[in-house]
């Protein structure tokens, strides 16, 4: 998207894991368009204050803080609101806690161990769901509120059996639903927007190249979805464009899955 969409300027967006990888495209997709952007970041300090510099700290907050912590996590809206004046009405939960994705390198379904699932719910189920709780009540001061998940292909594709990252995104989804029917009667949206594997972002690039070509020739487009074109999507559940949809998860991966 290069023309900028009515509407984005009066947003505060905040992306989890948003200093790098896919997180950095979204913020960077987000604050092209006008809005102003809350960086979260657990590690990435470096990657996030190179985003401040890139934008402008009128218009883009690095902020650390671990979103499995609703300590941290309610720290951070305040943050949020004390630097920009205004709640967080968009939040885009992206933080993909402690997870590479390394092809035939995983654990496999006989040695999996279930703390490696433990991991993969507390980041992506439970930091969404802490987010969601530290942002309902600006959102519903706003009269206004957009929430976007970002999930995967893989429950409907396995090619890789990713068995705990899957299992935390399959359930997000169905959170993403549930939300979506409690929050809807206070103008709230809560969607989801599924990519299969990026080319390519910090997670991605332990893949082995046969596996980008795999998929790449398995697409309609016969290529593999780029971090960039990933973010655009999320834009639209953001824009005025999607007001009417709520629920649904957009898988965006070039064709590969037809949801």
């Amino acid at each position: 998207m290069n023309a900028v969409t009515p509407g984005f300027s009066s947003l505060v967006v905040l992306v989890t894991g948003g200093a790098r990888g896919l997180g950095a495209a979204i913020s960077r997709a987000f604050a092209g368009q006008g809005a102003r952007v809350v960086v979260n970041y657990r590690r990435s300090e470096a990657a996030a204050q190179a985003l401040r510099r890139e934008f402008g700290e009128r218009q883009l907050l690095p902020v650390q803080a671990d979103v499995t912590d609703p300590a941290q996590v309610a720290a951070m809206f305040a943050a949020a609101r004390a630097h920009f004046g205004a709640p967080v009405t968009v939040v885009v939960n992206n933080a993909l806690v402690d997870f590479v994705f390394d092809g035939d390198a995983r654990p496999k379904a006989g040695d999996i161990a279930w703390e490696r699932f433990a991991v993969q719910f507390e980041g992506g189920v439970r930091g969404a769901l802490n987010t969601v709780q530290a942002a309902l009540s600006g959102m519903r001061e706003a009269g206004f509120g957009r929430v976007v998940n970002i999930g995967t292909n893989l429950f409907q594709n396995p090619v890789v059996p990713y068995h705990d990252y899957t299992a935390s995104k399959a359930a997000l989804l169905s959170l993403t639903r549930t939300l979506a029917a409690d929050l809807g009667p206070d103008g709230i949206t809560v969607n989801m927007v599924s990519g299969g594997l990026l080319r390519t972002t910090d997670a991605s690039a332990a893949t082995p190249e046969a596996v980008f070509d795999l998929i790449a020739a398995s697409t309609p487009l016969r290529r593999v979805t780029t971090p960039e074109e990933f973010a655009d999507a999320v834009l639209f559940f953001a824009s005025p464009w999607s007001r009417a949809v709520t629920g649904q998860n957009l898988v965006v991966d070039g064709g590969l899955v037809k949801d």
